[in-house]
């Protein structure tokens, strides 16, 4: 089966896509913790930044849209690498 995937008109398949900075905040907020209680090997994926509920699917997207599609991360990577590539942006 093909499937043919239609992206938005500003739509950055670039590898520095802007994020907004309250969630690069988040981001370095929840690595530094994680790291803090589980050590520097921790692995996370993207969903460790947001609540068990869809209540900004914009942001949900920006976050999935910047690990999966300008990073192509794997579905968890380390804490210490996300925080240097989100430091970097």
């Amino acid at each position: 089966m093909l499937v043919e995937v239609c992206w938005p008109a500003n739509h950055s398949s670039g590898r520095n896509a802007a994020m907004r900075d309250s969630l690069k905040q988040k981001i370095i907020q929840v690595c530094h913790q994680k790291i803090a209680q589980k050590g520097e090997t921790v692995g996370v994926s993207f969903y460790a930044f947001f609540a068990n509920r869809n209540d900004d699917p914009e942001l949900l997207m920006e976050a999935a849209t910047w690990w999966i599609q300008t990073q192509r991360l794997d579905h968890f990577e380390k804490a210490r690498k996300i925080l240097q590539l989100v430091e970097q942006a």
